[in-house]
Parts: structure tokens; sequence; C-alpha cells
């Protein structure tokens, strides 16, 4: 723990929220805890602080280097348990089956991912297309771009990275593709940047379409509707689930799943009236977003949004 309570993960960066994740967890000394995303592990550590001999930590990520980390530090801790997966898989490990006192997702990218190049998540560091988070699993960004044609491409950088210029990209990496294979993170971001002009907030021009490239090649969008029917089913009542997304297309879905299980629908005097709603969930305050303080320390804080909802008891 650093002074200002916070768990650094071994590179030195600070979790994203980790106050606000800590409080709304509410972790109990004896509970069972899953975190789906270990990434580096900072949010693991500060619920591994607050458990007791009897609390158990089940960790879980669908990156082999995160899992490497994970066994390194944890391995040897008997409250802990390891699953190389994707949280959508959270149901079929046997050690959810007691239930769970509280699910975290920590979507996106993590930082290491993003500072090593040789991963291609990151146009600005050059390195292999490629972009899996496993990359034992799927298609590699390369390949479904070589495979894909133009409308599907279009369609992803529209869908999953609000693209406007989707089609203009699209049909630049299908001629390029026909005269060279995409292979190099930089040289998609270069025939991005030579058709996209750069915008007035000044990022680069392929942001939005490496984001929408990564979120189809790992089926986040996907993965987060099945992990948070997972983790619905495996919760206890006064189970607690927190989310933190860093756009608005995760943050939508979390958003709709926790407000349908917390909120009645809209009465609608046309239609006969259903039966009685019962809340499955709790909203547990608002959405959370970093401080300034945070900001400054990491920026890369600044688009995300923590939810956090409790599970209810429903009488039979």
């Amino acid at each position: 723990m650093t002074a200002g309570g916070h768990a650094e993960d071994r590179a030195g960066h600070l979790p994203v929220l980790y106050d606000e994740v800590m409080e709304g967890l509410a972790v109990k000394a004896e509970g069972t805890y899953l975190d789906g995303t270990f990434g580096r592990g900072g949010h693991a550590r500060g619920v591994l602080a607050e458990l007791g001999p009897g609390g158990r930590l089940l960790l879980m990520d669908k990156d082999p280097e995160a899992i490497a980390a994970a066994e390194r530090e944890f391995g040897g801790d008997p409250r802990v348990s390891i699953f190389r997966g994707s949280f959508a898989e959270l149901g079929r490990w046997g050690a959810t089956d007691a239930g769970l006192d509280g699910v975290l997702f920590d979507l996106g990218v993590s930082s290491p991912q993003l500072d090593v190049a040789e991963r291609g998540f990151s146009f600005a560091k050059d390195g292999p297309l490629d972009m899996r988070m496993d990359p034992a699993r799927g298609e590699s960004a390369a390949q479904w771009l070589a495979r894909a044609d133009e409308k599907e491409i279009a369609d992803v950088l529209w869908t999953l990275g609000e693209e406007r210029m989707s089609r203009r990209i699209a049909r630049a990496i299908v001629a390029t593709r026909a005269q060279k294979p995409l292979e190099r993170t930089a040289q998609l971001a270069d025939l991005v940047a030579s058709v996209v002009p750069r915008g007035k907030d000044r990022s680069h021009p392929a942001t939005r379409s490496f984001q929408a490239i990564r979120i189809h090649v790992n089926r986040e969008l996907g993965d987060l509707e099945d992990g948070l029917e997972a983790a619905f089913s495996r919760l206890r009542p006064g189970g607690r689930l927190a989310v933190i997304s860093f756009h608005s297309l995760e943050d939508r879905i979390v958003k709709r799943f926790i407000a349908a299980r917390a909120k009645a629908p809209p009465a609608n005097r046309r239609l006969p009236e259903a039966h009685a709603f019962v809340p499955t969930l709790r909203i547990v305050g608002d959405a959370r977003k970093a401080g300034e303080r945070e900001l400054a320390a990491n920026p890369r804080a600044r688009s995300a949004v923590l939810r956090v909802a409790e599970k209810l008891a429903v009488a039979a």
C-alpha cells in the first residue's frame, strides 16, 4: 500500500478508481471474490488485503502474461485460485459454484498490453498487428483484415469505433492489402492517418479504428454480456457487482443490464398488466469517475466509469 491508501501494481501503475472499487465491493473478511480481469493485480491486491484466513480470491484473465504474473505473486497463497480464460466463462469454473460475494470486471486493454509493442495494441508503438488478449485463441487483427470484405470492415469501424470515416478507411485497407499485406501496427496507423484528417481534440486519427478492431478481435462486447449474466447467476444475495468501463458501448451494456434488474419498466396503458416487477439488483450509488488527483497521476483514467450493484434476495 502507498501512503495514499492505494495498492500499486508491480509496474508502479495505480489501478483505476481503486478507492471507489474497494468501497463498492465492501469486502467481507470471510467472503469469496472474483476479479475477472486480473491485469497486473492492483485491485486484486487490495481485495486480498481485506480478506481473512477463510476468505477466497478467484483470479481470471485472458492474457497469459497476466496469468503468469498472478501465479508468481499469488500462486502460493491458499486463499487464491487462478484460471486462464475470459470472465464470460466464469460460470464454467468450478471454484465459483459455491457462490460469490463480489465480482469485479475492469474492462478494456491494460497498461502493460498497451505499453508492449509486440502485443500490437498501440498505434503509437510499431509491432505485429495482433491485438489478441490471448494470443493462442482466435485470429489476429492482421488475419481478420486480410480476409474481411470492405463492408464488414466498415461496419466494425462504425459500430465499435463510432468512426465516421469508416467506409473511406475500409476502402483504403482493401486497396492497400491487394498490394501488400497489413502486418504491422505502424502500417495500419499510417494508412488510417493518410485518409482521415486529425480531429480538433488532437487525438491520433487511428484511435477509433484501433479500438474497434481490438474490440472485434477479442469479442469484447459479447464477452461482457455473457460475463454479466454469469456473474449475476453466481452472486449470493448481498453480493456486489462492480464494473469499470472505458467507452460508451461498454458502459451502455452495463447500465442497461443493471437497470433491467433494478428498475421496473415503464407502464404501457395499451398492453395488459404484466406480473408485478420484482427487482433482483439494487443500484449502489451513482456512476463514479476519477477525480482530479487520480487524473493527474493517470490520464488514462479519464474515460473510466464505475457502476456498482448489489444482488437482492428474492422470496420464493
